[in-house]
């Protein structure tokens, strides 16, 4: 089988840096495996490349759809599959970059068989936790689908939804779901990485740094032309469900000011990167490397060396 590479890590965890600096070296191309990073227009809230950056290394997938519209696992793997192909066709090697877990699963292991949303479902549902609150919601799930709701905040009021949903259209829990997978299995020989902090205090410290940044780039602006753009956007729309942007529209629309955004952007990143890492524990035949080591790039690059060698 031809080789390809996954590398994985949680947002801040410097995965974009450290493929830029590998393509230079390798005989690579790189796919961006970013649930955000696929829309227009959505540069500085998801610490997209800028274009200097693309220009010297081009990432597959970056700027694909518009705000408006959505992009599933399967739309991933079906596009990174075509892309893959292609790359091996031109002797080269794909490097798969990105901290979409759900992405890198779904094109290693198949999709999951779950049931499409249903309306009513979520209605119920969110008249439920109306009077409960998402925190009895969570652990209601817990009682019925641990695994799932251990990766969950229980305030993650979308992704608990989602998982009671399943339960309750297919009998079956989320977990179990995704053990069901479907599709063929990848055909390349993988190599994956996956850089995790020795200390995630400084991996928080490197968020709120990076969500700061954003800010002072124009963070709030860039909401404003896609708002304006977009009139259609808003807090549930799947795109403005990226990290930070639902937060964004919030403060815009009054809810809290500037000094509680900065706290709940930051604190909303945090849960993902906590969540990035708990899929990474729960994956198998991963090399595990410091993001914090100043070695990192001599580091990964040798790994990624010796695997091409015994091609």
């Amino acid at each position: 089988m031809s080789p390809a590479i996954f590398l994985m890590g949680p947002t801040a965890s410097g995965k974009t840096g450290l493929a830029v600096e590998l393509l230079q070296r390798l005989p690579i191309e790189l796919i961006s495996v970013d649930s955000a990073l696929v829309y227009k227009g959505m540069d500085i809230g998801t610490a997209k490349p800028d274009a200097a950056t693309l220009a010297v290394a081009p990432h597959h997938l970056i700027d694909v759809i518009e705000p408006t519209h959505v992009y599933s696992a399967a739309h991933f793997r079906n596009d990174a599959l075509r892309l893959m192909a292609d790359i091996t066709a031109r002797g080269k090697i794909p490097l798969l970059v990105g901290g979409t877990m759900l992405y890198f699963k779904a094109l290693q292991g198949g999709l999951s068989q779950l049931p499409e949303a249903d309306a009513e479902v979520r209605a119920k549902l969110d008249a439920q936790a109306l009077e409960l609150g998402w925190p009895a919601m969570h652990a209601r799930l817990a009682g019925i689908d641990p695994v799932t709701a251990a990766r969950l905040e229980p305030g993650d009021s979308q992704r608990i939804q989602r998982a009671l949903e399943v339960y309750e259209l297919s009998g079956q829990t989320m977990t179990a779901l995704h053990q069901q997978s479907v599709g063929d299995a990848l055909p390349y020989k993988l190599l994956k990485i996956a850089l995790v902090p020795s200390d995630r205090s400084v991996l928080h410290q490197r968020i709120a740094a990076r969500f700061d940044t954003m800010l002072e780039q124009g963070f709030l602006d860039e909401v404003r032309r896609l708002r304006a753009d977009y009139p259609e956007l808003g807090p549930e729309t799947p795109a403005m469900r990226c990290v930070g942007y639902r937060q964004a529209l919030q403060h815009l629309d009054g809810e809290y000011d500037l000094a509680e955004l900065r706290e709940k952007g930051v604190a909303a990143t945090r849960q993902l990167a906590k969540r990035q890492l708990t899929w990474l524990r729960g994956m198998d035949d991963i090399v595990e490397v410091d993001c914090l080591n100043p070695a990192i790039d001599e580091i990964v690059f040798s790994e990624i060396n010796q695997f091409i060698r015994k091609q």
